[in-house]
């Protein structure tokens, strides 16, 4: 049996995992993480770090298995949330969720874990791991968990062989409902805590408060587009092999506030995001009005009526060279091949059927149908049937 050191956090999933390796023989050692101390924007009542530190000892307690904590707030702060700054700053929005697993749980604390005598990280993850050989080499692959309305794999999307050689995820086989069960027969402290929300290791947050830490409020406009408008930007609605076509669907719409009707004012572009509802404040018509797209330069937020509004849907994205990221080195795609997958630009989002086209430039995604809130910052993955391939950051 291994030597495992798991990422405790005090909330019933990684509750559950420690149990499930301790059951199957290895030796766990629980290993609580502190990544954030201060509370600027965090909403009252959403659990900060102390509380979820008091359920992970309690939890370690009644499993009889070593507890320690590590301080990794420092990494925490200039590898995620000085990168989410960042971010918001260019009008991007980020998943600090992605980031954390990679820069955090699967780096600095895998190190941690090393030095603790560990061979192998656990998490709480619903995802799963197999492994291969090809060509005398070992391959690991990254699978969706059994619990599809629980599935984890997306925040997972940026690992690489070598972190997931060293990863455990004793969830992956098992839904939620049973996890909860486990917990409550075993009368852990976790059994009925809520699942943490927001932002990972921070908490639920009032953003545009939290992001005052750097970025400044300042006032401008927000514009009504008519839903007319964004079918007039586009000259194509589909890709038939032409390069123009690619970047034509795949780049985002471009507003001029002239046609286009003021109906607000707001506090910085930098706060919002494309999709988002709350937080106009601007009532007295006839459907909501959701974010359709912002203008950094010019400060300016553009929206549209309605979920359905023609502004909130493109069949294609553009994700950099240096941002494209293959779990499975053995597939990266080489400059003019194409190939077939199922995609997800979002957590939670059913996969959704596209082409890859791979260009000098960078990796183009052209979906089947139209997609609801394609956002520069955020990840889209690629799946062949469960098995995540490969990721990349949204360029535009």
């Amino acid at each position: 049996m291994a030597k495992i050191v798991l990422g405790l956090s005090g909330g019933v999933d990684s509750s559950v995992a420690a149990w499930l390796l301790k059951e199957q023989g290895h030796e766990v050692t629980a290993l609580f993480m502190i990544n954030w101390h201060d509370t600027t924007g965090v909403l009252t009542g959403d659990c900060p770090w102390d509380n979820d530190l008091m359920f992970a000892k309690l939890v370690a307690k009644k499993l009889d298995i070593p507890f320690k904590t590590v301080d990794l707030s420092e990494q925490y702060k200039n590898k995620v949330v000085d990168y989410m700054f960042s971010e918001y700053e260019i009008g991007r929005t980020p998943n600090p969720d992605v980031l954390c697993n990679r820069e955090i749980k699967f780096d600095v604390f895998l190190e941690e874990a090393i030095k603790l005598g560990a061979e192998y990280v656990a998490t709480g993850h619903y995802c799963r791991k197999s492994e291969f050989e090809k060509d005398g080499k070992k391959i690991y692959q990254l699978l969706a968990g059994k619990d599809l309305n629980k599935d984890q794999s997306y925040f997972l999307c940026q690992l690489n062989q070598k972190q997931l050689a060293k990863s455990l995820f004793p969830l992956g086989d098992i839904k939620k409902p049973e996890v909860r069960e486990i917990a409550k027969k075993l009368k852990l402290a976790s059994a009925d805590k809520k699942d943490s929300q927001g932002i990972c290791f921070v908490g639920k947050v009032d953003l545009p408060v939290f992001l005052q830490q750097k970025l400044e409020p300042k006032e401008g406009t927000v514009i009504e587009i008519h839903h007319t408008y964004p079918n007039k930007l586009k000259k194509v609605d589909s890709y038939t092999g032409k390069h123009s076509e690619l970047i034509e669907l795949s780049k985002p719409y471009i507003y001029d506030k002239n046609r286009g009707l003021e109906v607000g004012r707001h506090q910085g572009a930098h706060y919002y995001t494309i999709g988002q509802r709350k937080g106009l404040n601007i009532g007295g018509k006839p459907l909501p009005l959701f974010v359709i797209a912002t203008d950094i330069e010019n400060n300016i937020i553009y929206v549209g009526q309605g979920k359905k509004h023609p502004g909130l849907y493109r069949k294609g994205l553009f994700i950099r060279n240096e941002e494209i990221h293959f779990i499975r080195e053995d597939l990266v795609m080489k400059e003019g091949e194409d190939r077939e997958y199922l995609i997800r630009h979002r957590y939670r989002q059913p996969l959704q059927k596209g082409k890859l086209i791979r260009k000098s430039e960078g990796l183009y995604i052209i979906f089947e149908e139209k997609q609801r809130g394609i956002t520069a910052g955020q990840f889209a993955s690629w799946y062949d049937g469960e098995e995540l391939i490969g990721s990349g950051v949204i360029n535009a």
